[in-house]
């Protein structure tokens, strides 16, 4: 059985004379503003972490290997972290506060913060490493990951001021 069009016509006409009727009055309405979910107390108050190489995927390791350095964003990672200061990088999960997962897959960078005594996942950061075709690029932008993973994690951990507002 079909709908003759002209039956359609007027089923969809009038719905479709409503939708752009309403439309302008819901642009004029601006959008909720939604508080911001709180950050686990245990990544904003924690002092010792340990750095977790939890590695590559296939692809990832051969652009790795590539590039010239397996262990590279593990590297300058734990580099970066050690001569940020704010967290004492310690040698041994149960000596930590946080353990911090990182892990490269294809051209993205994951960390994921972990509380060391429940392991319960309590924040996870991404950052995309552009594609690139020679060695020489791919360090360049992986070093550029990492910087930008260390920068976005610096938000997260930033500790509240008494009037709220992140250092």
């Amino acid at each position: 059985m079909s709908v003759s069009s002209s039956v359609g016509l007027r089923i969809c006409a009038p719905v479709l004379v409503l939708a752009l009727c309403a439309a302008p009055l819901l642009a004029d309405q601006a959008p909720a503003q939604l508080a911001a979910a709180p950050i686990p107390t245990q990544v904003l108050t924690a002092r010792k972490v340990f750095i977790s190489n939890a590695g590559v995927n296939g692809i990832g390791f051969a652009i790795l290997q590539r590039a010239g350095d397996a262990d590279q964003p593990y590297n300058q990672f734990y580099a970066a972290v050690k001569g940020w200061g704010r967290f004492e990088v310690v040698g041994a999960p149960s000596d930590a506060d946080l353990v911090l997962e990182l892990r490269f897959d294809s051209a993205l960078l994951a960390l994921t913060i972990v509380d060391s005594k429940t392991h319960f996942i309590l924040w996870t950061i991404t950052e995309p490493v552009e594609y690139a075709n020679l060695a020489k690029t791919w360090r360049k932008n992986i070093g550029l990951g990492i910087t930008n993973l260390v920068t976005e994690m610096k938000g997260v951990v930033a500790e509240p001021t008494p009037g709220g507002a992140k250092l």
